[in-house]
């Protein structure tokens, strides 16, 4: 089912643009904000759920994709507004922030399911939950990319859904299922939620995880700067941009961004992966 999911909401959000771009629509709009925010997202919750969760209930991962995802934006929202401000470590809260209320949705929502314990249910619902929590972020960042000065930008609003569409598996939903396997891994038998050493630490790593993706540019920035200037200007690295870079800057920014974000992926995946190896429920699954 999720391969028929994918390939129609592919033809029917092209359709859309095709559609919208042409009458210029303004009505359509949340059409193609909906389906192009939410149709990976979806997507990938599908394949976990048909691959390996099939017995946690249908139910169970609606509630952790539509209530966890709406829980944890308006708690981020909420939490990063008056607690965070500009800074250099600014990220590091916005990491931490977001991976909490997270966790705190999916706490909430299998508060009286007992039976729910494991790596397995833990990867499953934990993705779903980060994958809910994209879905509704990405719906904010398209709407966003729409509004200008000069009215309703589509490009942008395309071109954000597409880039966000592409990153969205190694994401959020990556990030919470780690979490949330380890903290459904040490859950107690009765159902009581166990903070072990191994819940705080996963927590945490993620967290810095989630942290270093959202200021690749940043660093990436001042990567450049470090290797192809002998005088640096502090406040670029605040500004987060070369006002006039060359095309030596150009590339080489391009490699430290698309590294470094590699990168992350690839240690998430390996983190996932080995927390999946443990659980021999994992690989019985159809």
């Amino acid at each position: 089912m999720w391969k028929r999911c994918l390939w129609t909401g592919l033809a029917l959000w092209a359709l859309t643009a095709i559609v919208t771009y042409t009458t210029q629509n303004s009505t359509l709009l949340p059409t193609l904000i909906l389906l192009g925010s939410f149709l990976v997202p979806c997507v990938f919750a599908l394949w976990a759920y048909e691959r390996h969760g099939a017995d946690l209930g249908v139910g169970t991962l609606l509630g952790c994709f539509l209530t966890g995802g709406i829980l944890g934006v308006l708690g981020a929202s909420v939490m990063e507004y008056y607690l965070l401000h500009p800074s250099l470590w600014m990220f590091v809260g916005v990491g931490l922030i977001e991976e909490a209320v997270k966790l705190g949705a999916l706490m909430l929502l299998l508060r009286h399911r007992p039976q729910l314990r494991g790596v397995r249910a833990g990867l499953v619902l934990g993705a779903s939950t980060g994958f809910g929590f994209a879905a509704f972020e990405s719906a904010g960042y398209a709407f966003n990319a729409a509004l200008s000065t000069q009215g309703i930008d589509l490009q942008a609003l395309i071109e954000t859904e597409i880039l966000r569409g592409i990153l969205a598996p190694f994401g959020h939903g990556l990030w919470t299922a780690i979490t949330g396997a380890v903290l459904l891994a040490y859950r107690r038998p009765d159902g009581r939620w166990r903070f072990a050493g191994p819940v705080l630490g996963t927590y945490l790593g993620v967290a810095l995880l989630h942290a270093l993706w959202d200021s690749m540019h940043g660093i990436a920035v001042s990567l450049v700067l470090l290797i192809t200037t002998s005088h640096l200007d502090s406040s670029l690295f605040a500004q987060g941009y070369l006002p006039t870079p060359t095309d030596e800057q150009q590339h080489l920014f391009t490699l430290f961004s698309l590294g470094g974000l590699a990168v992350i992926t690839l240690l998430a995946l390996g983190w996932a992966r080995s927390l999946a190896r443990r659980d021999p429920t994992w690989r019985s699954t159809p």
